[in-house]
């Protein structure tokens, strides 16, 4: 799901491991106060994994753009404000028993996170990938 479009230092985060690719994540979306999800017609793109359904988030729309590949082709990144994730998004993912597919790329399916343990970590000091 990766294009050839990403630039190099692209290229060289989505080679994280995804421990390293979560630290990343949470330190681009408390730098810009947003998390980045895929949106079709029928709204936010979900994953099934094992026995649980997640929604996939990245750090930038970039690395959003680009997992949008085929039967995704359609899908449009959408920005959600933190203010937004905190009210609305984390006590509607954890009504739903949704969870949350932190950073996944076509090699590897994110880190999954109950909707509130994304929120304490977006919440916490920040930590250099």
């Amino acid at each position: 799901m990766t294009t050839p479009n990403l630039s190099e230092e692209h290229a060289v985060i989505l080679g994280l491991g995804a421990k390293k690719r979560l630290a990343y994540m949470f330190e681009t979306v408390q730098q810009f106060k947003q998390v980045w999800i895929l949106n079709d017609d029928d709204g936010c793109v979900m994953l099934a994994n094992e026995d649980d359904d997640c929604v996939p988030v990245w750090p930038t729309r970039e690395f959003a753009e680009a997992w949008a590949t085929g039967e995704w082709a359609g899908c449009s990144a959408k920005a959600i404000p933190l203010a937004d994730w905190f009210s609305r998004w984390t006590p509607g993912l954890e009504e739903d028993d949704l969870l949350i597919a932190a950073f996944p790329t076509e090699e590897d399916d994110g880190t999954i996170l109950f909707s509130d343990e994304f929120e304490k970590q977006l919440k916490a000091p920040k930590q250099k990938y």
